[in-house]
């Protein structure tokens, strides 16, 4: 084996145990949470509480440590994530790429939907929980834009895309990201196998989107700002839905929570 594709092997070896680990110690920090609301504070786990400490838990803790560790490891500076403020054009950017990914993951869905045999989408949990619990919603909004979005865009885009790109090149390092991106969403959908294969299949296209505007403004802030614009307006429609008995099949799995 050449030494340039043993290079290459180790490379995604790393960008995969980042991704699996930053979900283990996700778990992990989220069980040491929740037995300290329990037994320290008395707080029944209900769903949104369990929501909450998963956002904090995961991506708002465990995620950040990961990164850092990968920094530290590589001995890389902050400045490898390229995060700085947004210009009036990476704002036109995250803007522009907010509507039309919402309309994508939808096309892709119904797309997806048709082509196996008419299988809905699995649910995220995230979604069903906001969809039983629409009085959540607006807590839940600015959790996306302080954890969710920043944690997940930091450990897939700045860390593991950041990383494969030093050996792929852009293109490449975006699907591979977004191919780790996607498929660790499985732990968090509701359904049979297939449902689950047709959301994980719908969430390539935010994760690709989202390394798509990471590389071309060079912002790890521009793609944080995306997802959490993304995120933020599907639960918007959760809650409208949830308030107006509307439908929510589609919504409720395009969360990539």
């Amino acid at each position: 084996m050449e030494e340039r594709t043993r290079v290459r092997l180790r490379a995604v070896g790393l960008a995969a145990l980042l991704a699996v680990g930053g979900f283990v110690l996700g778990v992990v920090v989220g069980n040491v949470l929740a037995l300290v609301l329990v037994i320290g504070f008395g707080v029944a786990l209900t769903g949104p509480v369990s929501l909450g400490v998963s956002l904090v838990s995961i991506q708002g803790i465990a995620f950040p440590l990961v990164a850092l560790w990968y920094l530290r490891r590589s001995n890389r500076s902050v400045d490898f994530l390229n995060v700085r403020m947004p210009s009036g054009r990476d704002l036109a950017v995250a803007v522009g790429a907010w509507p039309a990914l919402q309309v994508l993951v939808v096309v892709t869905l119904v797309v997806l939907v048709t082509f196996s045999g008419g299988t809905e989408p699995a649910s995220n949990q995230a979604g069903e929980t906001a969809m039983e619990n629409p009085e959540i919603i607006p807590l839940l909004i600015p959790l996306v834009f302080l954890f969710n979005a920043p944690g997940e865009e930091l450990l897939f885009r700045g860390v593991i895309q950041g990383s494969l790109r030093d050996h792929f090149g852009p293109g490449a390092a975006i699907v591979l990201a977004t191919a780790m991106f996607a498929p660790l969403h499985i732990f968090a959908l509701i359904g049979s196998l297939q449902a689950m294969l047709v959301t994980i299949a719908g969430l390539f296209v935010p994760g690709l989107v989202f390394g798509m505007v990471y590389e071309h403004t060079e912002n790890l802030v521009v793609p944080s700002l995306t997802h959490g614009l993304y995120n933020a307006t599907l639960f918007g429609l959760v809650y409208v839905a949830a308030t107006t008995e509307g439908s929510s099949a589609l919504l409720t799995a395009a969360v990539p929570l």
